[in-house]
């Protein structure tokens, strides 16, 4: 072995660090290619070499380390990167296309569901006993050429139109109706014509994620399997129109008496419109939503020109197609009808069951209506007023209808409910309607409003019973600043009576409209608003404003809305919303939930006590002494007030006992035409007032319905200032010539208690009158209406006035009050009588004329 390899071994230098020794030549290979020989190189030339000149070698750098990626801190941890936003789009749109492949694989159009032979639903009373049953399905099934073009197109128009054009889905939508769901705006449908139809036809109505996931797919394979114009029959065949009319030529009989392929323009909107709410656009059943009505109407009608299925000038000749009067079916005759269209309102109403749910059926209902006073509540109306209808030869007795609701105070629970004469007769529940003024009946607001919110007369004066006002016949109210019909605004008193000044309990017994459009401005009237509200009345109530007009009761609210009202006023000013249902169950055996009565929003103290008892406090001497006097013969403790609808088409009684508040109304409206009609000349009388008929059926259905249960008075708590002052005699010596009144249709020319003529209509129960009327009775009681009187009202009031009463007038015909002591300390306008030892002598009527005070201020 050689040196000379050694040698240049040694003599190389390392390479950089890691590079390794450079790899010996190859000894086979040949000579190998190197550089030329030069001054620098030569043999031994080696780095270290002898004799050897090395030029620097140019530095090698390593290619630099990529550097780590900072790691993601605060913040931008949070932040997905766009792999990670790719990677999930990616993935959720496999994952939904393969759910949507599954879906669509899985799910089969099934065959017609049962719904389309419709159950029937069992109506029953609080005690269990079956009150009605339904189910009669009025449905004729008609091929698509047999429709009405147009009102094809009206239905199209209303529901989708874009249904020929468009998928058997819209996405649009029903994201739309879910977020306006979800933010409050009402529950609203995204459906389809197809979807709708897949539900009514292959589904059912429950609102569930399965069910809206089934109609998604069976839409999509049936609008690829069937035709539009299958399609859009089936719908029109299957579709709720009211009325107990599935499918629209149902429909078409039911609302107008004509076949489906002879409905007008105006018709077909009409009843595409019904497609969006059944029940509550029946303009007939509701007259309330008309303005609803029209507005759907108007809106397809519309849809229908911007669709060019309808030119513009075609459209402006269109007048809205009045709706023909319905009849009930026969298997609910009589006041069952009535009262399955109520319960049926009310679980709609509060969401407890939609409309299409319920009528597909199979739900048993337990109401909270007691037999016994449904039946009494009959027997009252016929009793006293329907027997004596002579209708071949009084064409106003044809005119007269009657409503009435009767709701126990401490739990909110309809007890009873008369509708009419029979549903199969009259198909308007008049228990329910909202289209007549209550007239004086809303007065007891005006007063609660004042007591709950402090209020002043205009010249600093707290509103109290004992209060003064100027009951001047259009007096022209003060201190009212708004505008409208009610600026300078001079309600008109019953017959142009004037009565100079008066006391708010005089002014509440005889329903002056003077004195209480003042204290409507007094309160204000939008106080005044929000107590009615507060009380029980709906909110949308019709007519129900802001003006000093409120006072005299304008508002349309029903019979239902005022029993609720006035039972919270009997509940010492707590209010609950009325129920009419104790218990559903469905297919016998699955229980609906119900609301917790004391969990809803509306269980609350809608007025103070003291508003609400004090308000009681004058509304027994409306009973005792003014126009109610007839409801006396309930032979119980009561508060209530009269009231006369304009140009008398409607009267009211609207009272209470601690243990029932019932409000009963007569009401006149043609049979053919619907129109309302005066009662004037109604049953043999000149007119109707509230302190006639609808007092007397309520006296003898509160005396029956009570019947067997404890005779208790009121609990009172009254406002400071509102105990009834010892007002001084009269001198004068003269009878009380002042009649007493309604709102709009009073009654009695001659005194409160009795005396002179009564417009053709004697009041039961005024004392010593003309006409052959009897002294009120006092059931037992002392003429102070059962309680001690003085500063505490409604306990054990200091010592008793002695004294032996003498013989005093009342009304013109002498009454007498004798012995024992005497202890009413609002007696207050005595004829002949005279005070004697502490006690009162004589009787007489109370606040004779323009009534006297034993306080006086100046009116306003």
């Amino acid at each position: 072995m050689s040196d000379e390899p050694q040698q240049r071994s040694q003599g190389w230098a390392s390479r950089e660090p890691g590079a390794g020794p450079r790899p010996d030549p190859d000894p086979a290979a040949g000579p190998q290619p190197g550089p030329r020989p030069g001054p620098e190189t030569g043999p031994g030339a080696g780095p270290g070499g002898p004799g050897t000149k090395q030029k620097p070698k140019a530095k090698q750098t390593a290619k630099p380390k990529r550097k780590p990626r900072p790691k993601r801190t605060g913040l931008r941890r949070l932040v997905p990167t766009w792999r990670m936003l790719l990677g999930t789009v990616l993935g959720t749109a496999l994952f939904l296309a393969g759910l949507f492949a599954l879906g669509y694989f899985l799910v089969k159009i099934p065959s017609a569901n049962a719904a389309a032979v419709k159950q029937s639903n069992v109506f029953l009373y609080a005690d269990g006993s079956q009150l009605a049953r339904d189910g009669d399905v009025n449905r004729e099934n008609v091929a698509l050429e047999h429709i009405a073009k147009n009102a094809q197109h009206a239905t199209l128009a209303a529901e989708d139109r874009d249904f020929y054009s468009e998928s058997a889905i819209d996405p649009k939508a029903m994201i739309r109706a879910g977020w306006n769901t979800v933010t409050g705006k009402g529950r609203q449908s995204g459906s389809t014509i197809t979807q709708q139809y897949v539900k009514n036809y292959y589904l059912g109505q429950e609102q569930t994620v399965t069910r809206k996931v089934k109609e998604f797919f069976i839409s999509i394979k049936l609008d690829r399997e069937k035709s539009k114009d299958e399609i859009l029959e089936g719908y029109l065949n299957t579709s709720y129109y009211g009325r107990n009319a599935y499918g629209i030529q149902a429909a078409a009989q039911a609302y107008y008496g004509v076949n489906a392929r002879d409905l007008t323009v105006g018709q077909g909107a009409y009843l595409a419109a019904l497609l969006n709410a059944p029940s509550e656009y029946d303009v007939i059943a509701h007259p309330e939503n008309r303005a609803g009505a029209l507005a759907r109407w108007n809106y397809v009608l519309d849809g229908m020109v911007k669709q060019k299925w309808l030119t513009r000038a075609a459209r402006a000749r269109v007048s809205f197609p009045k709706p023909r009067q319905a009849k009930g079916t026969a298997g609910l005759s009589g006041q069952r009808g009535y009262l399955v269209q109520a319960v049926t309102a009310y679980l709609t109403s509060n969401r407890i069951l939609d409309e299409d749910t319920l009528t597909r059926g199979g739900y048993r209902i337990t109401t909270t209506l007691q037999k016994p006073k449904q039946d009494a509540f009959v027997k009252a109306v016929n009793d006293q007023m329907m027997d004596q209808l002579d209708r071949k030869n009084r064409k106003a007795d044809t005119y007269v209808r009657a409503g009435g609701v009767a709701i126990d105070p401490a739990s909110g629970k309809v007890l009873a409910m008369y509708g009419g004469i029979d549903y199969t007769r009259q198909y308007v529940n008049n228990a329910t309607r909202r289209d007549y003024q209550v007239g004086s009946t809303f007065k007891p607001f005006v007063f609660a409003s004042a007591v709950q919110n402090g209020s002043l007369t205009q010249d600093g004066r707290a509103i109290t019973p004992n209060t003064v006002y100027d009951g001047t016949d259009q007096r022209p109210v003060q201190g009212w600043n708004g505008s409208g019909s009610s600026s300078g605004y001079a309600p008109e008193n019953e017959d142009g009576k004037s009565y100079g000044d008066i006391s708010v309990r005089t002014a509440t017994d005889r329903s002056v409209n003077s004195v209480y459009a003042q204290m409507a401005v007094d309160v204000g009237p939008a106080n005044v608003e929000r107590t009615a509200v507060a009380l029980g009345l709906p909110a949308d109530t019709p007519d129900l404003t802001a003006s000093p007009s409120i006072a005299l009761g304008p508002a349309t609210a029903s019979v239902l809305d005022m029993a609720e009202a006035y039972a919270t006023l009997a509940n010492h000013g707590r209010h609950g919303a009325y129920t009419l249902v104790e218990k559903i169950t469905k297919d016998g055996s699955e229980n609906v939930p119900l609301p917790a009565p004391d969990s809803a929003p509306t269980d609350r103290q809608a007025v103070s006590r003291e508003a609400a008892d004090t308000t009681t406090d004058m509304l027994q001497g409306v009973v005792d002494g003014g126009t109610g006097q007839a409801a006396q013969n309930a032979g119980r403790p009561a508060a209530g007030k009269t009231g006369t609808a304009e140009e008398d088409t409607a009267a009211w009684f609207a009272g209470y006992t601690p243990d029932l508040a019932t409000v009963v109304a007569v009401m006149g409206q043609d049979p053919d035409t619907g129109a309302h009609k005066s009662l004037y000349g109604a049953l043999g009388r000149a007119r109707i007032n509230g302190g006639g008929y609808p007092a007397q059926i309520w006296a003898q259905f509160t005396q029956d319905a009570l019947e067997g249960t404890e005779v208790s008075d009121f609990d009172l708590q009254l406002q400071p200032g509102a105990e009834e002052p010892e007002e001084p005699a009269d001198d004068t010596g003269t009878p009380d010539p002042t009649g007493s009144q309604d709102s709009g249709g009073g009654q009695n020319s001659g005194g409160a208690n009795g005396g002179g003529t009564n417009g053709g209509q004697d009041v039961y129960g005024t004392q010593g009158g003309a006409n052959g009327s009897r002294p009120a009775p006092t059931h037992g009681r002392t003429p102070d209406r059962g309680r001690s009187q003085g500063p505490d009202r409604g306990r054990s009031q200091g010592p008793a006035h002695g004294g032996t009463g003498g013989t005093g007038t009342s009304g013109g015909t002498s009454g007498t009050h004798t012995g024992g002591p005497h202890t009413d300390a609002r007696t207050d306008t005595h004829t002949g009588g005279a005070t004697t030892g502490g006690g009162t002598t004589g009787t007489a009527p109370r606040d004779s004329g323009a009534g006297s005070a034993a306080v006086r201020s100046p009116s306003p």
